[in-house]
């Protein structure tokens, strides 16, 4: 098992499903480090080399990508700088609602809460 950007991949998926593990790393950029390290998309993470393993670990940390924590933190200051300029998606982020643009009247459970009881109609 490998630990890369302080996540551990799940050894028995394809490299490219396994990098989606790190939070920042989706589909279509770990398919672009695959392709541009010479590594094998579909070959199990268990199976990757140690070299391989080293050589995403350092295009990961040398590309400048914002990765885990970095990259949470990021996204926190984000929704904190909207909360305190008081704008429309900070209202939303704060009252805990859609904040782009979806209906609110039936659906929006996932970002509601489940219903509390009496406001059903």
């Amino acid at each position: 098992m490998y630990r890369i950007a302080g996540v551990n991949i799940p050894p028995n998926k394809h490299i490219v499903i396994a990098l989606t593990a790190v939070h920042g790393v989706g589909r279509s950029l770990a398919k672009q480090i695959c392709e541009k390290l010479g590594v094998n998309p579909t070959q199990k993470a268990k199976d990757v080399s140690d070299e391989q393993v080293e050589a995403i670990r350092n295009e990961l940390s040398s590309a400048g990508y914002l990765l885990e924590g970095d990259l949470r933190r990021f996204v926190a200051t984000n929704i904190k700088r909207l909360r305190d300029i008081g704008c429309y998606r900070g209202v939303r982020h704060r009252r805990g609602l859609p904040c782009r643009g979806q209906k609110t009247k039936t659906n929006a459970r996932t970002r509601k809460g489940r219903r509390k009881s009496g406001t059903k109609k």
